[in-house]
């Protein structure tokens, strides 16, 4: 009687059962580093004196948040990865004009599959959860080690289901229900617990929705975000690995929690009554209604981002802003999340309907999402960002402001020049 959790945990260790609390010594399946946390698990690799990694191919080193290189120490950083991977002959290292924000780039390219164990030195690594991964951020010595040993310590987590069941209403997608979800239990609400997401209404969500959701797991203090995998993962897996050439073998066993599975606690959700949310400064679980923030006006918009800078974001922030014009007091900034997504945005107009529109279409990029550049705020400005942090100074500076949306509200409110509802421009 397993979680989905715990059976990909104990498929990766020696042991024969395991239950939440245990402390287990777990094979991973892929090691993640950028270009701010990788610099510093290579000088403790070298420090130690180490010779060779582990495995060439199950280490991704993806410079992303600082590049292309806004200044000298950026630059360096980012030559940092490339020196290393050169070294190592890394086959998964991704430079400027192949790379891309990290937790869109590698489900992309096929390097996530269900069943597998991934660790990043950055929190959002529970993004793959959403393909059904065990997936968690660690810091940069642990990612050392695991270089190394191609192993991680890990304490096994207690499990949360979350049940979410109705339509959803129109303009509404999977940023609002991780935003509802963190304003019901807070930030530390799931404190390093796995949040399973299941239900009629996840079970209909889209990939790019479910990445969304568990993208920010982490912002309710979770261990990691997970959902089970379906017919939907399933046809994702199988594009991906058509277009990319990988071979994904899977142990179809393990990705699904038992009937009888324990859960520390279990929450439901009825969709029919969230309507889009957004998260005010200077938390994410400061979520409520749109409506709530119609006199709030904004300097900037931001569309982008781990968590939502995916083609059907961009298609969703275009369809808004298609024959509309930025208000002239507003910068919209649109960052996609790949070159491929860039790339497709192009092939459908989207980056003309922005640019016509009056903002700007930028190169994949973290950017401004944690105050690195191409949209750091000033002091007393207001962004409203597709972003998944409004932390005090998170973009920029400690007087800025922050509030959280989905890409069709961050589209309306460039429109308005204040928080808006889609519906005020559509």
């Amino acid at each position: 009687m397993y979680t989905i959790t715990e059976k990909i945990l104990l498929a990766h260790t020696d042991k024969k059962s395991i239950s939440p609390g245990d402390f287990i010594y777990a094979k991973i399946d892929l090691a993640l580093g950028n270009d701010i946390t990788a610099p510093i698990s290579i000088k403790e690799f070298e420090d130690i004196g180490a010779k060779k990694v582990f495995d060439r191919r199950k280490i991704a080193l993806v410079p992303d948040h600082f590049t292309p290189a806004k200044d000298k120490k950026s630059a360096e950083q980012a030559r940092c990865l490339k020196d290393f991977a050169g070294r190592h002959n890394i086959e998964n290292y991704f430079e400027i004009g192949r790379m891309g924000v990290e937790h869109a780039l590698l489900p992309e390219q096929g390097l996530v599959k269900p069943g597998d164990l991934i660790i990043g030195a950055d929190s959002h690594t529970c993004t793959y959860g959403a393909l059904a991964a065990f997936s968690t951020g660690v810091g940069s010595t642990d990612l050392a080690a695991a270089f190394i040993t191609g192993c991680i310590w890990l304490r096994v987590p207690e499990s949360m289901k979350f049940i979410y069941y109705g339509r959803l209403r129109p303009w509404v997608g999977g940023k609002d229900l991780i935003l509802h979800t963190i304003a019901s239990i807070g930030v530390d609400g799931a404190l390093y617990k796995a949040m399973e997401f299941t239900g009629e209404t996840i079970r209909r969500l889209p990939m790019d929705d479910r990445f969304s959701i568990c993208n920010m797991a982490i912002e309710a203090g979770a261990k990691s975000g997970i959902i089970e995998a379906d017919d939907i993962t399933f046809e994702y897996i199988r594009r991906v690995s058509k277009k990319q050439k990988v071979n994904f073998k899977l142990n179809n066993d393990i990705l699904k929690s038992d009937p009888d599975a324990r859960y520390c606690k279990v929450r439901e959700y009825d969709v029919s009554k969230i309507e889009p949310q957004v998260a005010g400064p200077h938390l994410p679980s400061n979520s409520r209604p749109v409506s709530r923030f119609k006199n709030v006006r904004i300097d900037q918009a931001v569309i982008g981002s781990c968590t939502n800078g995916r083609i059907s974001d961009l298609r969703i922030a275009a369809k808004v802003l298609k024959g509309k014009k930025v208000n002239p007091n507003i910068r919209l900034i649109v960052i996609p999340a790949t070159q491929e997504v860039y790339l497709q945005a192009v092939k459908e107009g989207l980056a003309e309907i922005f640019l016509k529109a009056g903002g700007v279409f930028s190169t994949p990029s973290c950017g401004p999402c944690l105050g690195g550049h191409m949209g750091i705020l000033g002091k007393g400005e207001r962004a409203i960002a597709t972003t998944n942090r409004n932390f005090r100074g998170r973009m920029g500076h400690p007087d800025s402001e922050v509030y959280l949306s989905n890409p069709a509200v961050a589209a309306a409110s460039a429109v308005k020049g204040r928080i808006a509802h889609p519906e005020e421009v559509i």
